[in-house]
């Protein structure tokens, strides 16, 4: 089967109605999404790609001025979202399945076939051929096919130019949890985004291994963060947190405690909840008081509904939007705040204690992050140190509190003080992969 047998409806659009087109159009798309879905499974990568390229690419390429390439004439009544959604899902059928395989090297091939010198619009091009091309042009220019260019680039190379390149996992989730985006391409970012995610994880547990090891430094493991060797002293002040009054145990209480109050209740010991044992109560005050005011406003009228697993839920959705980017375009007046003032740790911790009562608004999260990346991104590295330096803890501090890594600080040598935070340096920390023991 190639793309040449597809047999793709051709009606004259005048003799038919617009509701009958518009099923020409879905029985055409189908017909399209089927042919990829059985190719990409027994064809080879370079026959996938050129298929591919025979159906969108290669009729716009023709000679013959009067020539309009098959696939188009069912999208040329005013209907480029059409064809924009028909592309999508093609390549992401088409990815999902080459990422699955470990074929990563032909994405980038599909992703260039877009870039092409006969794509460009031509003088002596037939009115229709230029509508055509046009659209691929848009299309190269849209924020879809920036999501597509994020599965052909390597993980070595997403730190690499932009710095909003080395946060490419959360853009990915983003994706994963925009319905409007097709199934294939939901499911292929959340799988690569994963990917990032464990290798992140993988590189940071070796880093800490072998930065405090006394081999060479010149076999150090590359340390996966901006940070630097501060990297290291985070993480221990962060590991240090353990024991009775570790942030897993306080979320434990804290949601025992807050059984059946009601939401006024709940959202008066959230407060407390949150900002308990935060460092430099002083300096972070009035920002604790903007964020309380800003919380007892949130749902008034139903301050005496009690709590319920979806009011919870929402309650924790709107702290993460108050502290994050509240209107999903900028970013929120205590997120500025915070950052203006040097406390992104505090910032980082509470949104840990936040996932830690309620796990399922870990997406909601990430996809804020996403937000915040995209708002950013428009500025230089420059003038975006305090939100780099924000999400290079947010990374570290997540990956900490993984599922399936553990960490542990051990003491090596010695105290002069009864205060550890005071001695890290006297410290190390130990990591190791957690045993499932469901299995």
């Amino acid at each position: 089967m190639t793309a040449n047998s597809l047999s793709i409806s051709q009606e004259n659009p005048h003799c038919v109605t617009s509701n009958s087109r518009q099923l020409n159009v879905q029985i055409a798309q189908e017909e399209v999404y089927s042919f990829f879905v059985e190719i990409v499974k027994k064809l080879s990568p370079e026959d996938v790609l050129r298929e591919f390229k025979g159906l969108f690419i290669d009729g716009l390429d023709s000679e013959d001025s009067d020539y309009i390439p098959g696939i188009y004439s069912i999208f040329l009544d005013d209907n480029e979202q059409e064809l924009y959604n028909t592309l999508k899902r093609c390549c992401y059928i088409i990815v999902n399945n080459w990422k699955s395989n470990r074929k990563d090297k032909y994405i980038q091939e599909l992703v260039n076939l877009f870039v092409n010198e006969n794509l460009k619009i031509k003088t002596n091009n037939h009115p229709v051929v230029k509508i055509c091309k046009n659209w691929i042009e848009n299309f190269v220019n849209s924020k879809d096919y920036q999501e597509l260019k994020l599965f052909a680039t390597k993980y070595e190379e997403s730190s690499r130019g932009h710095w909003a390149n080395r946060y490419t996992s959360y853009l990915l989730i983003d994706q994963s949890v925009n319905k409007n985006n097709p199934i294939e391409q939901q499911e292929a970012a959340r799988r690569l985004s994963k990917q990032i995610k464990d290798k992140f994880k993988f590189e940071l547990a070796m880093y800490i291994a072998r930065s405090q090891s006394a081999v060479s430094s010149t076999t150090r493991y590359k340390n996966p963060s901006v940070l630097g060797d501060q990297a290291l002293r985070l993480i221990k002040a962060i590991v240090l947190k353990r024991g009775v009054f570790s942030h897993e145990n306080i979320a434990h209480i804290f949601i025992k405690q807050t059984q059946n109050q009601t939401l006024e209740e709940f959202k008066i010991n959230l407060e407390k909840y949150l900002f308990f044992s935060v460092e430099n109560q002083e300096s972070v005050e009035s920002w604790r008081q903007k964020f309380a005011d800003n919380l007892s406003l949130w749902k008034k009228n139903y301050n005496q509904e009690i709590m319920t697993k979806e009011l919870f839920l929402r309650t924790c959705n709107r702290v993460i939007d108050c502290l994050t980017i509240e209107n999903g375009k900028e970013p929120s007046s205590l997120f500025i705040l915070l950052i203006n003032q040097g406390h992104s740790l505090t910032l980082v911790i509470i949104l840990l204690k936040i996932i830690l009562i309620c796990k399922n608004s870990r997406r909601h999260l990430e996809t804020r992050i996403a937000h915040l990346i995209r708002f950013y991104e428009k500025y230089s590295e420059e003038e975006c140190k305090g939100v780099i330096n924000f999400m290079e803890i947010f990374n570290i501090t997540f990956a900490i509190y993984a599922e399936n890594v553990e960490y542990n600080l051990i003491k090596m040598e010695e105290e002069q003080s009864s205060n550890p935070q005071l001695n890290l340096d006297g410290y190390r920390v130990f990591s190791q992969m957690k045993v499932d023991r469901k299995k």
